[in-house]
């Protein structure tokens, strides 16, 4: 006998029909709709707010165009949403995917947490837009979450290659449990190295002083028994890269019991993204390194201010098992 094309299926326990409920704001009568790859999306939306259409495609679809069908198939049946941002300066930005209520709905059913309201959907959904239209606020957003998908994209391509987590800056700050704010964390893995690492995403707008000035953060926090991963600096260019090194240089101490990398985005374009010998450590000569290669271990955790290891479900490609 030929299955139910609608049979329900995937669902956390909790979510069950409702009297009066359309099916657009039904997770169970939307079930057999969803496959996978869209419960992926659901989680990285909810982690990271919002991604492009190009960036989700370049992770989890073949082509752009499937990947556009498929997230428009999504919107209509209430799973996710989207805005199209207009920058005062740079005009009409690319759209962005945002949750939707019935994906905020199962994220919350998976993690066990307090089901959102519909308003608090709408309000979230709508405050992007105005975020947008603060001078540098979403390009940064959409450079850091770059940053990531640009990891995940080559290890699409290198067997061995993966993204063992991914957090956002406001999980890496609750995890972390201290006032050092980075723009997220990963653990990077390629071969049988791994790295975990700080990202400071910059868009070219801050000053020497200023990045410096958010070293002592990372020092305390080794200093307190905690983490002694690398910070990245994702810069823009070579030239700002030599400049940092040599504003650095000249502040005795400045580095003093942090591991500082720089790399720049126009250097990394031909070497592999941020995954490539792109690396600039600080103080330790002009070589370059891949990610892989700096000395980031992860440790065993267990302790104030180290979260530990990534468990399996933080790989942020998890729900698509052996498949990725």
């Amino acid at each position: 006998m030929a299955s139910d094309p609608q049979q329900l299926r995937n669902i956390p326990a909790g979510d069950i029909p409702r009297p009066g409920v359309t099916a657009r704001n039904d997770l169970l009568a939307a079930s057999w709709r969803l496959q996978p790859r869209d419960y992926v999306i659901a989680h990285l939306l909810a982690e990271h707010r919002f991604l492009t259409t190009e960036q989700i495609a370049a992770i989890l679809f073949r082509s752009p165009r499937t990947c556009r069908n498929r997230l428009d198939v999504l919107r209509r049946i209430g799973f996710i949403d989207w805005f199209m941002p207009v920058h005062p300066v740079h005009g009409r930005l690319p759209v962005h995917w945002v949750p939707g209520p019935l994906s905020a709905r199962y994220v919350a059913l998976y993690h066990g947490q307090k089901l959102p309201s519909s308003r608090a959907v709408r309000d979230e959904r709508d405050a992007h837009p105005a975020a947008a239209t603060r001078l540098g606020h979403l390009v940064h957003a959409d450079g850091v979450n770059q940053f990531f998908i640009d990891l995940l994209t080559y290890a699409r391509a290198r067997p061995g290659a993966r993204l063992a987590r991914w957090w956002s800056a406001r999980t890496t700050f609750a995890k972390v449990n201290h006032n050092t704010r980075p723009d997220g964390h990963g653990v990077w893995v390629d071969g049988d190295r791994q790295v975990a690492f700080f990202l400071e995403h910059d868009t070219g707008t801050e000053t020497h002083a200023v990045r410096a000035g958010k070293l002592p953060g990372y020092r305390t926090l080794r200093d307190k028994g905690g983490l002694a991963w690398p910070v990245l600096f994702w810069l823009p260019t070579t030239r700002v890269e030599q400049h940092l090194h040599d504003y650095l240089a000249a502040q005795p101490g400045s580095t003093d019991a942090v591991i500082v990398a720089t790399g720049a985005r126009d250097y990394a374009t031909g070497c592999g993204g941020p995954a490539g010998p792109v690396w600039h450590l600080v103080g330790y000569g002009p070589r370059r390194w891949r990610l892989a290669e700096l000395p980031g271990p992860v440790g065993a955790g267990g302790q104030a201010y180290h979260p530990g290891p990534p468990a399996p479900e933080e790989d942020p490609l998890y729900l698509l098992g052996d498949a990725h």
